[in-house]
């Protein structure tokens, strides 16, 4: 008997190594909005359609505090290295300067979430904007991924691009540089998504978990959408922006977004009283918004598509997704500032028109950034705020919703963690800067979570510093402190700097002592870099 029980323990031992060796690593997918507001999608306070992300955050995790690094090429090399961003050579744009942290590429002394999951066993892939690197050697091909397609530079047409897109590419297959030529009917966020629908299928069957860096360019300018989706929103911006703001505050406060008694910023100085506006300019304004909603609708579409590849190659179940915004909504024009002339001139076209090239700069900004204070570039919350959702059925149970703050540099810690894949000290014999993030498996999970005890912010010359509910911000180049709140002030409209200069000290010494550490170099004090934007 006793033989009997012993051999029967070592049986079930044995059943529970091997079922612990089998266990299946989940898939990973990050889905990146590309200046996309605060409260542009339908369940953060929009009337744009959303379903599929709206249907993510039904059975997932919602933070309502969760940062970027307030620009596009800043938040990519953050979010791709779990470090700020001047520490993986970004601190600016993708320019070149001498200084290390400015160098406007990926360094050698970060590694990217996709060579650390190949390294860990997964298969790789990316669709999109790259963003971190233009120079070949410095292609997604070439930091981990095994697959790629999509745009390296910023911004291009979505219907007719003229920047460089890149074929499908194998790390075994030498690079090629001649410009990818579009076929009829493109669209560039349709085609992004193709691809994410290809890996995903095409992953079937090799045994492996993947990673997928879905990088859509959308809602990103110039406002170019399908006509079948500017239909859907013609109309519905002719009460003007001040009611629009109102109505999603509105909105925001009944689904949680942000508290009840949260005020509204004013209207952004760089916007005009709406009865002050002609008709014509009243009905130009409803015709960017109604492009700008269509491409935000098409980009959740193709979120669709592609959770519907999970489903039908039975991975749904084990597959983590998680969805953000690079920066806030943009202010931006292209009527100026260095653009080709042939841009300055479709800029004066209706953005209804595919062959437009226009922004709805801070108007539109304004209301999809509700109730926040200022855009992309600034590290006020309407530059750094996003809305953040996490949906893995294997790991989150059930719906949850929280105010904890949250960062970019997490994505890498909360991946490796969930993969079980080790940080590397080294790669490819280059010592690797220690993670900046901290895993967010605690809170995905119900647990207590603390989360890092600061977040830094800097990007030409505007800082800020996030510390529990605080947060201290400095405009570039007036340079003066600020004091917020955050619990109680979400818009940043009462500076209790006067109030409580010891705190505006202690986080003042936070940032001096983050700043040097990070690589930080006071704006003015930083070369013109050469491909400056």
């Amino acid at each position: 008997m006793k033989k009997l029980f012993i051999i029967t323990i070592l049986a079930a031992c044995a059943f529970m190594a091997s079922a612990q060796k089998t266990a299946k690593k989940p898939n990973i997918i990050i889905i990146l909005a590309d200046d996309m507001g605060y409260s542009d999608i339908n369940c953060f306070g929009s009337d744009i359609q959303t379903p599929n992300i709206n249907d993510l955050a039904k059975t997932g995790l919602v933070m309502t505090q969760f940062y970027n690094a307030s620009r596009c090429c800043p938040s990519r090399a953050s979010l791709l290295t779990g470090l700020y961003q001047h520490q993986a050579g970004v601190g600016d744009m993708v320019n070149t300067r001498k200084e290390p942290a400015y160098q406007g590429y990926l360094n050698h002394n970060c590694v990217t979430i996709a060579e650390a999951l190949k390294a860990g066993g997964y298969n790789t892939y990316m669709a999109g904007k790259w963003h971190v690197g233009t120079a070949p050697e410095n292609w997604p091909v070439k930091r981990g991924f095994d697959h790629y397609f999509g745009l390296i530079d910023g911004a291009g047409s979505y219907f007719n691009p003229t920047a460089s897109y890149r074929p499908n590419q194998h790390l075994t297959v030498a690079l090629d540089d001649k410009p990818f030529t579009p076929g009829p009917n493109w669209y560039s966020t349709d085609n992004y998504a193709d691809y994410a629908v290809k890996y995903i299928k095409d992953n079937k069957g090799t045994g492996k978990p993947f990673f997928l860096y879905m990088a859509f360019t959308s809602p990103h300018w110039p406002l170019q959408a399908l006509p079948e989706d500017i239909a859907k929103y013609k109309g519905k911006f002719m009460k003007g922006w001040d009611v629009l703001r109102e109505e999603r505050l509105k909105k925001m406060i009944a689904l949680g977004i942000v508290p009840k008694d949260t005020k509204l910023s004013p209207r952004d100085k760089n916007v005009p009283e709406w009865n002050s506006l002609t008709d014509a300019e009243k009905v130009d304004f409803d015709d960017k918004m109604a492009v700008y909603s269509a491409m935000v609708d098409r980009m959740d579409q193709n979120i669709g598509r592609i959770r519907k590849a999970l489903k039908e190659t039975g991975v749904d179940q084990n597959t983590l997704i998680m969805f953000l915004s690079d920066n806030g909504a943009s202010s931006e024009y292209t009527k100026g500032n260095g653009f080709l002339p042939e841009i300055i001139a479709a800029s004066k076209k209706p953005a209804s028109d595919p062959t437009s090239f226009t922004t709805y700069g801070f108007p539109g900004a304004n209301v999809s950034n509700t109730p926040l204070r200022l855009f992309k570039h600034w590290e006020y919350e309407g530059g750094t705020a996003t809305p953040f959702i996490a949906n893995a059925p294997s790991i989150i149970k059930k719906h949850m919703q929280t105010d904890q703050p949250g960062h970019l540099i997490d994505l890498m810690a909360t991946c490796l963690d969930i993969a079980g894949v080790p940080y590397p000290k080294t790669y490819n014999g280059n010592a690797i800067t220690p993670t900046e993030g901290v895993s967010l498996l605690p809170l995905m999970q119900g647990k207590n979570w603390q989360g890092n005890k600061a977040l830094f912010f800097e990007h030409e010359g505007n800082r800020a510093v996030r510390q529990g509910d605080w947060k201290l911000v400095s405009q570039y180049p007036e340079n003066q402190w600020a004091l917020y709140n955050i619990k109680t002030d979400r818009a940043e409209l009462n500076d209790l700097s006067t109030q409580y200069p010891e705190r505006v000290k202690q986080m003042e010494a936070l940032y001096n002592e983050w700043a040097p550490r990070a690589g930080v170099v006071p704006f003015e004090k930083l070369g013109k870099g050469k491909g400056d934007m």
